[in-house]
Formats: C-alpha cells, sequence, structure tokens
C-alpha cells in the first residue's frame, strides 16, 4: 500500500477553505474546487515506492495486472477504471449531463472522423467512456438532479408570476411528460439570449422575492435558483435549471447519477466517485458551449424523485452506497473507539480517504514485512491498495473506500 500525494484543481467555481480546511492546510485565497485520487494522465497521484514519487498511471502502466488484478485489466483494460475526488463548490457547477456507454463511443468516433480537435471549445466527446458518478455529502449540499414532473414544473414556473413565462407552463401541462419536458427545454434554450435577458431578470428578481416569503411554496427551491442566478446573471440556464428537482443532503447521503440525466451542483462539500471519463454536454449555468441538438439527443426526458441514497450496512460495519454500475464500488468505514480491526481483502484496487478521525492500515499475509510500519492517515490523507493485498484497517474515525464492482 502507498500513501497518495494529490493534486488540488483550483476551478473558479471552488470554495477557498473547504479543501484547506479537511486538509489542514492554510487558504491560499484562490478557489480549491476538486482533489483528485487515483490515475487519471489528467492529474495523476503520485505514491513513493522508494525511489521518490512517480505517477499513480505510470505505476499502473508499468505492471496492470500486479496492480489492477488480472479480472480488472480484462474488464475495463490496463487503466484504473474509477477517478475518486474531494469536491468543494462554493458556486454552481453547470448544469450538465453525460452520454452512455454507447453515445460516448460513437459521439467520439465522429469527432474523431471530423477531424475536431481535443481541445476545441466546441468539442463534445474528450474520449470513448461513459461518466457516471455518485456524489455523498460531507456537508450538507445543495444541488439539482433529474426533471421534476410537468405539472409540479408549471406550478412553479406560473408562480413567479413572469407572463413571459407562461407558454412553458402551458406546453408542460399540455403534453405528455416526454414531449413537454423536451419541448421547453429545447425553447428555453434555443431562444435569443438577449431576448430573454429581460425573462430571466424578472424570473430572478420573483425567486428572490419567494424565497424570503415566509410560508411560501418551494421556497428552499426559489432560494437556490435566486443563488444560481445571481453567480450567472440572465443565463438561460435559470429557466433550464427550474424544470429540475432541488435538494439538500446531509452529510452521509448521496446521489447516484446515470447517463442521460441533468444535474449540478449547487454548494457544499462531498466526496465523489466516476467513471474515468471526461465527458460533458452542457445545458446551461455556464459561459461554455451548448451543443443543443446533441444535448436534446442525449438527455432522458423523465421525471421522478431525485434518489436520494443512504448507505447500507455490511456484517463487518462496511456501509456500502449501492450503484447499477460496474467500473466502482464506493463505502466507508465508522470506525467506534474500542472497535475491532476490518480486513480488507479485494481482488481489485482500493483507494481509502479518512474524511475524520485517525486510520491505520496494515498489510497481511505474504506482501507483509516483519518491519514494515502501519500506515496512518490522518482527516484529508488517502492510500492506494494494489489488487489482492490483505490490508487491515482500524482506528476512530469516518474512512471511504473506493474500488472496482465486484
Amino acid at each position: 500500500m502507498n500513501r497518495l500525494t494529490n493534486t488540488v484543481r483550483p476551478y473558479a467555481w471552488g470554495s477557498t477553505t473547504a479543501i484547506p480546511d479537511l486538509l489542514g492546510t492554510r487558504p491560499t485565497g484562490e478557489p480549491q474546487a476538486e482533489l483528485w485520487m487515483g490515475a487519471h494522465p489528467g492529474a495523476p497521484s503520485r505514491v513513493d515506492r522508494g525511489s521518490g514519487l512517480v505517477p499513480l498511471d505510470a505505476v499502473i502502466e508499468a505492471d496492470p495486472v500486479a496492480e489492477l488484478g488480472e479480472a480488472t485489466v480484462k474488464r475495463f483494460g490496463p487503466r484504473l477504471p474509477f477517478l475518486f475526488k474531494v469536491l468543494a463548490a462554493a458556486t454552481p457547477l453547470s448544469l450538465q449531463v453525460h452520454p452512455d456507454l454507447a453515445q460516448a463511443r460513437a459521439g467520439f468516433a465522429d469527432e474523431e472522423t471530423r477531424g475536431i480537435p481535443l481541445d476545441a471549445p466546441h468539442r463534445n466527446y474528450k474520449d470513448a467512456n461513459h461518466k457516471p458518478e455518485m456524489l455523498v455529502a460531507l456537508s450538507e449540499f445543495d444541488g439539482l438532479c433529474g426533471f421534476r414532473r410537468p405539472t409540479e414544473a408549471a406550478d412553479l414556473l406560473d408562480a413567479l408570476g413572469v407572463g413571459a413565462l407562461a407558454p412553458y407552463a402551458d406546453i408542460l401541462r399540455a403534453h405528455p411528460e416526454d414531449r413537454a419536458l423536451r419541448e421547453v427545454l429545447a425553447a428555453v434554450l434555443g431562444a435569443d439570449p438577449e431576448e430573454t435577458a429581460g425573462t430571466v431578470h424578472a424570473a430572478t428578481e420573483a425567486a428572490t422575492r419567494l424565497a424570503a416569503t415566509p410560508g411560501a411554496p418551494h421556497a428552499a427551491d426559489y432560494a437556490a435558483y435566486a443563488k444560481a442566478a445571481r453567480d450567472f446573471p440572465g443565463d438561460r440556464g435559470l429557466i433550464a435549471a427550474m424544470l429540475l428537482n432541488y435538494v439538500r443532503l446531509q452529510p452521509g447521503e448521496a446521489l447516484y447519477l446515470g447517463a442521460g440525466v441533468p444535474h449540478a451542483y449547487l454548494d457544499g462539500l462531498g466526496v465523489e466517485i466516476m467513471a474515468n471519463s471526461d465527458n460533458v454536454l452542457r445545458c446551461g449555468l455556464t459561459p461554455k458551449h451548448i451543443d443543443i441538438p446533441e444535448l436534446l439527443r442525449i438527455v432522458r426526458f423523465e421525471a421522478g424523485d431525485p434518489g436520494v441514497l443512504r448507505p447500507e450496512a455490511g456484517p463487518d460495519g462496511e456501509e456500502v452506497y449501492a450503484a447499477p454500475i460496474e467500473e466502482f464500488r464506493l463505502s466507508r468505514y465508522v470506525l467506534a473507539p474500542g472497535s475491532g480491526p476490518r480486513t480488507l481483502d479485494q481482488g481489485t484496487p482500493q483507494i481509502l480517504l479518512c474524511t475524520a478521525g485517525r486510520a491505520q492500515l496494515r498489510t497481511l499475509g505474504p506482501a507483509a514485512t516483519a518491519t514494515e510500519p502501519a500506515l496512518t492517515l490522518v482527516r484529508g490523507e488517502s492510500a492506494y491498495i494494489p489488487a489482492g493485498e490483505r490490508t487491515e484497517l482500524t482506528g476512530e474515525g469516518t474512512v471511504f473506500r473506493a474500488t472496482v464492482a465486484a
């Protein structure tokens, strides 16, 4: 096993304090949005096996079967199939959606054939993989996830009292779910930005007023939309956002986001795990490119509950966040004072992240040496465990475990 040295990504939407507080470091005054743990080539973690720090992707490339296990290499190729993160949002991320695997492969091949550079601002597909993801809240965490029922979205728009929104509400009430949501999203994103600026401004003012009105229905929802509008004034994505469910996660609660589900993270600190991909199609709350025809092809126009997840406890105290995906499996251990050791025996690679307290890791079996000390993780620290290495976990605190689904 190896302690990880990780990279912090300074995206503009990041918190200036949340990740430094987790890591016990001094804030720099600049946004610190994501702490990456894994072998993504954009910012691989680094490990030291006696000759200095080496990127984890290079370590895996040198002997993928030893690091990942034969089964993982056979299923996903010679690369770690997931990326693990700490995410700290102070302002909203863009409203977005991810393709499924077939769509990603077809879209990537098409853009490669057309010769669109990978770094082109209008490029949709950066790779040929899908990007299902899961986020577990470490603090209260606000987000948007999946479509509201059309009639509920119509009521929400009507309550704003903005006349220009009435045609959207009429469509939402008049047509079947799929058609209603598709038509309104296409109309909102296809409208001229200058012509809709006044409508967005009026909707923002109304949402702000309703959020501050005692007893007003959906006050928390309007507050979230008003905050997003302050960060993206005049953005058509505000109206698109009102089609989505607002959700506030409590610490330990999670969201799973499959292909085609529109979503946005708004505010809070959480751990996130995803398949190793960078494919994002944006729907709003962003100055970046929005490909409306491709977006409408990818989005699943299905309304429903956002589906807040809570972990399921196993016999050894491992709490698993169930997800219908093969590339990753996320769980946590809440280690109480005096609790016995847990044995982590997995034929797939693992990354462990301590988010509270202190944990000790010790290698068991043939991989261990008589003089090998325990590896201690404190809050914000993480470790990589190669496939097949039996490890004992002890301590007092909370440890998240990211690995590949069996």
